[in-house]
C-alpha cells in the first residue's frame, strides 16, 4: 500500500505579506476547503485558503478523541466503475487524480483519523491548492461601500480582502453546556483517553450522540458503571437512516444497559441539571421533570448514588466569534447550532457569505448526508457550479442526446450516480426535453429546493417538459421509533412499487418547471419533496440496489417514460449492454461507448 505523506517535505505555501486581494477566501484548510480549493484551482479562479494550523485537516488531528472514524472505508465492491464505487466510499473526496483514494490510506474497514490527516495534507499538495497555513482569522467583515469582504488576523499584514467568502470551517466548538455546577463537568474535548484512569469508577456522560457513546466504549471495560442523560431517546442510524445518528460500532453501552449489566441510559435535559461535589463525589439533582424517575426528591430517583466522573460529550457547534458584529449570520431557525442558510448555501442575512462542508448542513439535517464528507463532497460542487454561473457566465455542465438515449441514460444514472445516492432527496438529476422531445439535456446533481429558478442557477433555459429523478426512502420507514427490521419492511411487487421503504429512484415529470408559486401552494409539511407532479414513477426498491431487472425494473420505467415523452423507448432495450455493463464485475470492451456516455460532466 502506497502512503503519499507530502506534507513534511514539499508544500505549495504561498507566501503572505503581499497584496491580498483575492475574489475567493475559504476558510479553513479542512475535507471541504480542499475540496472547494480544488473546484476553483481546476476552473482557473482566483481563490485562497486561510488555515488557522500548519497542516491540513487539523481537526482530524484531535478528533475524534478516540481516534477511530466512523466514516466507511469500503474498499472492494466487486466493481471496477468509480462513480459506482464512490457509493460506497465514505472518505475520498473528488478528483481526477486515481491517487487520491482513501483506500490506499487505510485498509481498516473504520479507518485511523490519523490516516485522514495524511490524506488531506497529500489532497492539498498532489494538487497544488493554494492555502495559506498558520493564518488565523480573527475577524470577518462585509464593506458596504463596495460589497467586498475583509479578512483579519493577528498580523497587521495579514489581511485578505474578497469579493465572496466561503465558510468551510467545520463545528468544531464544543457545545458545552451552562447549569448550576457546570463548572464541575469534564469535557469531551479534554476528558483523559486512558482507560485505566477510570478503573472502577462511577461514571455519568451527558449526551446521546456518537461522541458520547464513542466514550462510553472507549472506558466501559474498566468503570463500575456508566450512566448517560440525554434529552432526547437515542436515535440509532440503522432507524433513522440518518449517518449522524448512533452507529452500531459505538452502541456497546446500549447492550450492557438492557443486558442489566449495570450501565443505563436516561432521558432528561440536561439544561435543567444542578451539579455539585460533595465528599469527592458527584452529586445530581434535575430541577423539574414529568418522569417520576427522573424526579430528585423521590427516594428512587434513578441518579440518587453520587459518581467519580461527569462527562460532557454534546458535540460540537458553529464558531460565529471570528465575524464582525455588522456580518454576524443569523442561526439556523430549525437547527440553532448552525448558520441559517439559503438553499443555495448562501448566508440568509450577509449577501456574498457562503458555506460549504458540516457548516451547511442545515439544509439537509437529519434527512441527508450533507454534514459528512460523502455527502458534502457532492454539495461542494453543487455550490461551485452555481458560483461558476452566477460570477463567471459558465454554465453548470450538461450533455444533450437523442430521445433513443434516454431509457439507457436514465438506468445508468441510477444504478451508478454517486451524488444523487449520497445526498438522497436533496440532490436531483434533471433531463430537460426540448426540440420537440426529439432531445434531451441532462444536468447532474441540481439541489431539488431550487428546481424553480432553474435558469437563475445553471444558465440553462428550462421552457419545456422536465423530468426530475431523485432516490429517496419510504416516508413512513425511517425515524427513532420504527422498526426497520419489521417482516413486512420490503416490497416486491412492481404494481406496489409506490410503497417502497427502503432506497429506491423516484421521478417526478413536469410539462414545465414548477414555479415558486406552486412550491408556495404545496404541502410538504409531512415528508413531501417536491411540489406534485402531472406524472409520477417508483422504481421498486431493490435488495442489491441493483435496477436493472428487465420486469420487475426496466420495463414499467420504460412504459412510464414513454406516457412522458408520448414516444417509444422500446427498441432502446434492444441493446442489452446497459444491463450487462451494470452488473458485469469487470470491463466489457464492446460496450465503451455506452460507459462513458452522461459521464464526465
Amino acid at each position: 500500500m502506497t502512503i503519499l505523506f507530502l506534507a513534511s517535505t514539499l508544500r505549495a505555501v504561498i507566501p503572505a505579506g503581499s497584496i491580498n486581494l483575492h475574489d475567493y477566501c475559504i476558510i479553513g484548510a479542512g475535507p471541504a476547503g480542499l475540496q472547494m480549493g480544488y473546484f476553483l484551482e481546476k476552473s482557473g479562479r482566483d481563490y485562497v485558503i486561510l488555515e488557522r494550523a500548519e497542516t491540513a485537516g487539523s481537526f482530524f488531528s484531535r478528533y475524534p478523541r478516540h481516534r477511530a472514524l466512523i466514516s466507511i472505508n469500503k474498499r472492494s465492491t466487486g466493481r471496477r466503475n468509480r462513480e459506482f464505487n464512490s457509493r460506497h466510499d465514505w472518505n475520498s473526496l473528488l478528483s481526477d487524480d486515481p491517487r487520491l483514494l482513501f483506500s490506499r490510506y487505510s485498509q481498516e474497514f473504520f479507518p485511523k483519523a490519523d490516516d485522514m490527516v495524511r490524506y488531506l495534507n497529500d489532497f492539498q499538495q498532489l494538487l497544488a491548492i493554494k492555502v495559506h497555513f498558520n493564518t488565523t482569522v480573527t475577524q470577518i467583515r462585509r464593506l458596504p461601500q463596495d460589497k467586498t469582504f475583509l479578512i483579519s488576523s493577528p498580523s497587521a499584514e495579514d489581511s485578505y480582502k474578497c469579493r465572496w467568502v466561503i465558510v468551510a470551517t467545520g463545528m468544531w466548538v464544543p457545545n458545552n453546556p451552562s447549569f448550576p455546577g457546570s463548572e464541575l463537568l469534564q469535557t469531551y474535548d479534554k476528558v483523559s483517553i486512558r482507560p485505566e484512569e477510570f478503573e472502577g469508577h462511577k461514571v455519568l456522560i451527558l449526551g446521546r450522540g456518537n461522541s458520547a457513546f464513542e466514550t462510553a466504549n472507549h472506558m466501559y471495560g474498566s468503570t463500575a458503571l456508566i450512566h448517560m442523560v440525554g434529552r432526547s431517546r437515542a436515535r440509532l442510524a440503522w432507524s433513522t437512516h440518518y449517518v449522524g445518528d448512533l452507529r452500531a460500532v459505538n452502541n456497546n453501552l446500549l447492550d450492557t444497559y438492557q443486558l442489566k449489566s449495570l450501565d443505563g441510559l436516561l432521558e432528561a435535559d440536561v439544561g435543567g441539571m444542578t451539579l455539585r461535589k460533595i465528599g469527592g463525589k458527584f452529586w445530581v439533582r434535575f430541577n423539574s421533570s414529568l418522569d417520576m424517575e427522573m424526579a430528585s426528591d423521590a427516594d428512587s430517583f434513578a441518579l440518587r448514588d453520587g459518581y467519580d466522573d461527569v462527562i460532557s460529550c454534546l458535540g460540537f457547534k458553529f464558531d460565529k466569534t471570528i465575524f464582525h458584529s455588522s456580518t454576524r449570520p443569523a442561526s439556523s431557525r430549525l437547527t440553532p447550532k448552525y448558520p441559517a442558510m439559503k438553499s443555495n448555501y448562501e448566508s440568509q442575512n450577509i449577501p456574498g457569505l457562503f458555506f460549504a462542508g458540516t457548516v451547511s448542513h442545515s439544509l439537509d439535517f437529519r434527512r441527508s448526508a450533507g454534514g459528512f464528507i460523502h455527502g458534502f463532497r457532492y454539495t461542494v460542487r453543487t455550490l461551485h457550479r452555481m458560483l461558476e454561473w452566477k460570477n463567471h457566465g459558465a454554465r453548470w455542465p450538461s450533455r444533450t442526446q437523442p430521445l433513443k438515449e434516454l431509457l439507457n441514460t436514465v438506468l445508468m444514472r441510477i444504478n451508478e450516480g454517486a451524488g444523487p445516492y449520497q445526498m438522497f432527496g436533496q440532490l436531483t438529476d434533471l433531463y430537460l426535453f426540448h426540440g420537440n422531445n426529439s432531445e434531451f439535456t441532462l444536468l447532474h446533481e441540481f439541489p431539488a429546493a431550487l428546481i424553480s429558478r432553474l435558469s437563475d442557477y445553471t444558465g440553462h433555459s428550462a421552457e419545456g417538459p422536465i423530468l426530475v429523478s431523485l432516490l429517496e426512502y419510504g416516508p413512513e420507514f425511517s425515524g427513532p421509533d420504527k422498526d426497520t427490521f419489521r417482516p413486512d419492511r420490503a416490497i416486491g411487487d412492481p404494481l406496489e412499487a409506490h410503497l417502497s421503504n427502503f432506497l429506491h429512484p423516484v421521478f417526478y415529470f413536469y410539462s414545465h418547471v414548477p414555479s415558486e408559486t406552486d412550491w408556495l401552494q404545496e404541502d410538504l409539511s409531512n415528508g413531501g419533496i417536491l411540489p406534485r407532479p402531472e406524472k409520477m414513477h417508483h422504481v421498486l426498491e431493490d435488495f442489491l440496489t441493483q435496477w436493472t431487472a428487465p420486469s420487475t425494473h426496466v420495463n414499467p420505467l420504460r412504459r412510464f417514460l414513454e406516457s412522458c415523452v408520448n414516444a417509444e423507448l422500446k427498441s432502446a432495450t434492444e441493446n442489452a449492454c446497459f444491463v450487462g455493463e451494470l452488473v458485469s464485475k469487470g470491463d466489457r470492451p464492446t460496450c465503451a461507448d455506452f460507459r462513458t456516455r452522461g459521464h464526465g460532466l
